[in-house]
């Protein structure tokens, strides 16, 4: 992938997310070092945060959950998910921050 937090491929769309969990509230909260900064108010046990931001991705991007996939990072910080579609990621970074 390149420097962006995102790259559109064949029909989807490719997301990093660097993901921090028991937060105070659960909010996309921009991007730093090529990643999409996402807070959740869930725990990192039995893959809870990984649902709660499944969840926030699929509010915001208004897609069903089961079009978002978690690729790689399901016990780290550093995820990338695959989302069915394409979506310019880049508007969703500009209304949320």
């Amino acid at each position: 992938m390149s420097d962006s937090f995102f790259e559109i491929r064949e029909q989807c769309t490719l997301l990093k997310v660097h993901a921090t969990t028991k937060a105070s509230k659960n909010a996309i909260t921009g991007v730093r070092n090529g990643a999409l900064m996402i807070s959740v108010t869930a725990v990192p046990e039995n893959g809870k945060a990984n649902e709660a931001i499944i969840k926030i991705l699929s509010k915001s991007l208004k897609c069903a959950k089961s079009k978002i996939e978690l690729v790689s990072g399901a016990t780290n910080r550093n995820k990338l998910f695959q989302i069915d579609g394409i979506f310019d990621l880049n508007k969703l970074v500009d209304e949320k921050v």
